[in-house]
């Protein structure tokens, strides 16, 4: 049988009222049908089965032991399902359950992983399966229930929640600056060895801002990457310069080992980080409790910005 067959259901549901009314009439109130549509139901499912079900008599109903042996099993069936029903609508207000998160890889690791885990041991009954990666995650397709995203958002099938602004900014090691001098003005760039990260949506572009100005240019170089540390280190050791978000460089640049390139310019100046879920219906109690925590960790600014 086919779980989700309206037809064998109403035939089901057909019997039961009978069985608890005890007449077509009680029965056809019951359920709010003519008594004739109640009769048709129960002798398409004696048909369907091949047995007979009920006994009929102008003054009553006898269930057959058959009769009798499948009601009983039916009550049971709907037993569990009022079960499963309760189960499911008390996983949306206990805090447990499976909980799906994608995370971009480098930030994830740097920066999000230990808020990852405070969230863990303060939840204990939440199973948490969590994905590290740099590629685009579609939530939806993917089965996710909440992810991190870096940029500007174009997915409308999604609800999302801005955590923080994202500034993505120029630097490079000081050695490289002493052996191919300091840019100038944007245009220098298509000079330089760029390191390229793959994953920037305007990838080989980059959209350069200050003040509201936008400027294009397109660069090249000796490295790309779909990995972010991994250009970090490159740009380390001289070999280029990086655009990367504060978030990434922000300890290299206070350290020293590297220095801002064209301070006064940025890239993706509308872009963010931001909270994304598939729905803001239905959520469990371990979507919204990951939700309030996120943004709890950012509510005083982007963690980054307080070290």
């Amino acid at each position: 049988m086919d779980l989700f067959d309206s037809r064998q259901a109403d035939e089901l549901a057909t019997l039961l009222a009978l069985y608890e009314q005890g007449s077509f009439a009680a029965a056809g109130r019951s359920l709010q049908r003519h008594p004739s549509v109640l009769s048709k139901r129960l002798s398409a499912l004696e048909f369907r089965l091949g047995i007979r079900l009920v006994e009929r008599t102008t003054r009553q109903l006898r269930f057959t032991d058959e009769g009798e042996r499948l009601v009983l099993q039916l009550r049971q069936a709907l037993n569990l399902i009022t079960q499963a029903e309760q189960d499911a609508a008390q996983g949306a207000a206990t805090v447990r359950g499976r909980l799906r998160i994608a995370l971009p890889a480098a930030m994830g690791r740097l920066w999000l992983s230990s808020m990852i885990s405070e969230f863990a041991l303060a939840h204990p009954q939440v199973a948490l399966e969590v994905e590290y990666a740099e590629r685009f995650v579609d939530i939806v397709a993917e089965g996710f229930d909440a992810a991190i995203r870096i940029g500007e958002l174009a997915d409308n099938r999604l609800v999302a929640k801005k955590l923080c602004d994202h500034r993505r900014i120029l630097c490079a090691a000081p050695s490289y600056l002493e052996n191919r001098g300091t840019p100038a003005v944007p245009a220098d760039l298509a000079a330089h060895n760029c390191l390229g990260f793959t994953g920037l949506h305007s990838y080989p572009e980059w959209k350069l801002t200050r003040d509201r100005e936008p400027v294009s240019i397109r660069v090249q170089g000796s490295l790309i990457s779909n990995d972010n540390e991994a250009l970090v280190t490159a740009a380390r050791m001289g070999l280029g310069i990086l655009a990367g978000g504060e978030w990434l460089v922000k300890a290299d640049i206070d350290s020293g080992r590297l220095v801002r390139v064209l301070p006064q310019w940025q890239l993706d100046a509308e872009a963010g980080v931001y909270l994304v879920r598939p729905s803001a219906r239905y959520n469990t109690a371990a979507t919204t409790a990951f939700r309030h925590w996120i943004e709890a960790c950012f509510s005083g600014g982007a963690p980054w910005e307080s070290c």
